[in-house]
């Protein structure tokens, strides 16, 4: 036997074992570990394989250590590639082999690669917005714009690209803004977002005011063409001719204004100025160039044309003169409807008429009407140009009364305001009277004057009889006067209001709905006052309506009970006359309704049953009784409900089972008919740990690891307590004893409520009693304090 321990010593001496450091490990792109490969025996060399099956030979990224029996392997800065398993193979003299393994997960972590913003774009094309992120495994990318999500069902122009770039269809200067890309990893809760600016260059629009200019050579008069340009960003306006660019020069001015603007003003024209003028405007999305073209000629030249004011009813007459070679033609245009009116032209009416003579024309008016207010322009032509300038016919007219209001309603004290709302040229001077007596711009005890521009409010505060009746306003400019006569009416309570009809009436509950009165007093109601009362009572109680609403719903009433009702309106004077009364019973007591309900899944093995509040019969519900048993089950299972929850519980089910629901609600009056539900349970769920913690995060799990430990020194804390004494809840023990020992008192009785003493045999960790004579003394106080009393003992 001795042989045999002897070469089982040796061979255990002597047999190979490889183990690795590390079993598997993960790691990020760009990361370096190493691994230490240790041999037990006699191994005569240590190799490295990498995942391919090859031996490892050293490099710049894979580097090797190996002694005797120990090998340690570095990478450096891992790639995607290097992932897998890594074998440690260890041979001896023999030939014989082992090997250990190590499998290596390498993961990329999100990287946003070269993200540029802005990106630009232009206006019309099909935009795709770069966002180049990576990871292992593959990010999940969601795009927000105005800190909305990005989705296709509710964007058709946006669209997330496989290469998780965004497009946008037809982009348009509206898509312009910050577009946040976001991805994320779920699997390890890794998640990162980048911010692009997404910019559109429209390409430029350029329009003129005008395209054709004519100008009169030798006048020192200048021309000025104007380009309206837009685009994104703002383009470049030149101007050229004949093929050159224009520099700014004493004779050619460039100006550029607000609104994208753009002038050219060519100075003292000369004969040779004529010709073809271009205005370019360039920017990054493109060109565009429009030409403008200026004929130089000797045209004709409006002198003399002035504004005129007439009187409403008497005739105007508006001249103009035109110089020019060859004599030009003139022409009127009234600007209000475009009309235009040509030498010897008379209008169907016979009011306007033109005659001209040797460049000079008249526009006579006759029987001027206030729509004859305006623009009128005069233009002068011949076949080498025109000229065009513009005149004001202001009207002057007799006062107008703008408001037919001429009736007032107030009463004794209450202030009201009329006014006296004129309109005239030149503007009128207006004064109030009463009784051939006018009332200054001060006023009196109970009148104020109040003016402005075109209007004037007479505030009267009746005071008695005397102060309702009429009063005068007249308006006066240099044209004439006017006069409009106001009467002040004394206002009344309004008239009982009719029909009133109860409608909606139930236990507790019941609508009032009528008819407004004929008359309102002269002054708008302000509300509805509602009175009823029990029939038999004396006192009545009051309800006002909403504004003036001919509804109103009267509460607190008390079941199977008759009331009267009545309605009267209120206005600024007062309370009107009280409509008829009427009578109405309310509804008795009696059984709920058959209650409504929803139901929902609850959480593992249980549903919640919605309860929605019905009518309760006049009586608050003061449970709802459900039944409840599976289809295949004859015998019901019962819950009871209190009245003011809004759901039931059922629980424990049974998993993939049909079941009956009977519902019925209570109240004291009695039972309501039963509502029917039917609900099924779903197959039981595959619950494992690790869909149990798939949901949590890593701050989740290790709470939970944290609570799990710390729950775990309490209970051997408390051990110790009771079976060494010893531990941190012993410490806390002695610290009291020895405070509380010397107040505590042997005498005091339990009837007291002073005190009470317990016996605690102190226990080995057996469970068996220990030094029997010796326990602890504890002593309860009123106070629900504890004292400890040891003995000599080592208790």
């Amino acid at each position: 036997w001795i042989i045999i321990v002897l070469i089982i010593y040796l061979y255990l001496t002597t047999a190979l074992q490889v183990s690795i450091s590390l079993n598997k490990v993960e790691l990020s792109v760009g990361e370096s570990k190493f691994f230490i490969c240790t041999a037990i025996g006699e191994p005569v060399r240590l190799d490295w394989y990498n995942p391919q099956g090859e031996r490892i030979v050293p490099s710049k990224r894979m580097a090797l250590h190996t002694e005797t029996s120990r090998s340690r392997l570095i990478i450096y800065n891992a790639i995607i590639e290097d992932a897998g398993i890594y074998r440690c193979q260890a041979t001896d003299a023999s030939g014989h082999t082992e090997e250990a393994s190590v499998v290596l997960e390498i993961y990329q972590r999100l990287t946003f690669r070269d993200v540029q913003s802005p990106q630009e774009f232009r206006h019309g094309e099909t935009a795709e917005v770069v966002c180049d992120v990576i990871s292992s495994p593959v990010p999940v990318v969601v795009w927000y714009y105005q800190d909305r999500e990005i989705t296709e069902e509710h964007h058709s122009k946006f669209q997330v690209l496989p290469n998780n770039n965004l497009q946008i269809h037809q982009v348009t200067k509206a898509d312009e803004g910050v577009y946040r890309c976001e991805a994320s990893v779920e699997a390890r809760g890794e998640i990162d977002f980048v911010d692009i600016a997404v910019v559109v260059n429209v390409p430029p629009v350029l329009s003129v005011f005008q395209q054709s200019f004519n100008a009169t050579a030798d006048y020192q008069e200048s021309v000025t063409f104007t380009c309206i340009t837009s685009g994104s960003p703002d383009p470049l306006v030149t101007w050229h001719r004949k093929g050159q660019q224009l520099e700014p020069s004493e004779q050619h001015v460039f100006n550029r204004l607000e609104g994208g603007r753009s002038m050219l003003t060519i100075r003292n024209i000369r004969q040779g100025d004529g010709g073809t003028y271009t205005c370019k405007a360039t920017n990054k999305a493109g060109s565009q160039e429009r030409e403008l073209f200026l004929k130089v000629f000797v045209q004709p030249h409006i002198t003399q044309l002035k504004n005129v004011t007439a009187v409403e009813g008497s005739a105007a007459m508006i001249s103009c003169v035109a110089e020019g070679e060859p004599l030009p033609d003139i022409s009127w245009r009234r600007a209000s409807d475009g009309q235009t009116f040509v030498d010897g032209d008379k209008s169907q009416d016979g009011r306007f008429e033109v005659r001209g003579r040797h460049g000079k024309s008249v526009l006579t008016i006759s029987g001027v009407k206030l729509t004859d207010l305006g623009r009128f322009d005069c233009e002068a032509l011949s076949r080498i140009g025109g000229h065009q300038k513009s005149m004001f016919l202001d009207i002057e007219y007799i006062p107008k009364f703008l408001t037919n209001h001429t009736i007032y309603y107030s009463w004794e004290g209450n202030p009201v305001n009329i006014s006296c709302d004129v309109m005239s040229n030149p503007p009128a001077t207006m004064l109030w009277r009463r009784e051939r007596f006018t009332i200054s711009a001060e006023g009196t005890a109970n009148t104020r004057v109040h003016s402005a521009e075109g209007k004037s409010v007479l505030e009267v505060t009746p005071m008695s009889d005397r102060d309702f009746g009429r009063y005068n306003c007249t308006a006066r400019n240099n044209i004439g006067v006017r006069y409009q006569e106001f009467i002040l009416a004394q206002a009344d309570v309004p008239s009982n209001p009719y029909s009133v009809r109860l409608s909606a009436v139930s236990q507790r509950l019941a609508t009032v709905t009528f008819m407004k009165p004929d008359s309102h007093g002269g002054v708008p109601i302000s509300y509805y006052l509602v009175q009823y009362k029990e029939v038999g009572s004396q006192e009545w109680r009051d309800v006002k309506s909403h504004s003036v609403q001919t509804t109103v719903v009267l509460t607190g009433l008390e079941p199977n009970t008759t009331y009267e009702v009545r309605v009267a309106a209120v206005n600024g004077k007062g309370q009107g006359e009280f409509s008829h009364t009427e009578t109405f019973q309310t509804l008795p007591i009696r059984e709920p309704s058959p209650p409504a309900v929803h139901g929902q899944r609850g959480m593992g093995k249980a549903y919640r049953l919605g309860l929605v509040k019905q009518d309760d019969g006049g009586m608050p519900i003061v449970e709802y009784i459900v039944k409840y048993k599976t289809d295949k089950e004859e015998q019901w299972m019962t819950k009871l409900v209190p009245g003011a929850n809004d759901f039931a519980m059922l629980q424990p089910l049974q998993w993939n089972t049909r079941y009956e629901v009977e519902i019925t609600a209570r109240n004291v009056k009695g039972l309501s008919e039963p509502t029917f539900y039917q609900f099924f349970m779903p197959q039981k769920p595959d619950i494992t740990a690790e869909s149990l913690f798939s949901g949590l995060g890593l701050g989740a799990v290790v709470g939970l690891g944290l609570g799990a430990l710390l729950l775990l020194l309490v209970l051997v804390d408390v051990s110790c307590f009771f079976l060494r004494h010893c531990g941190l809840l012993m410490c806390i023990t002695r610290s009291l004893c020895s405070k509380k020992t010397a107040t505590s008192g042997k005498g005091k009785e339990i009837e007291e409520g002073k005190a009470a003493y317990l016996k605690l045999p102190l226990k080995e960790e057996n469970g068996k009693e220990s030094l029997k004579p010796d326990t602890i003394e504890i002593k309860v106080h009123s106070d629900n304090s504890l004292h400890t009393k040891p003995d000599d003992s080592k208790a």
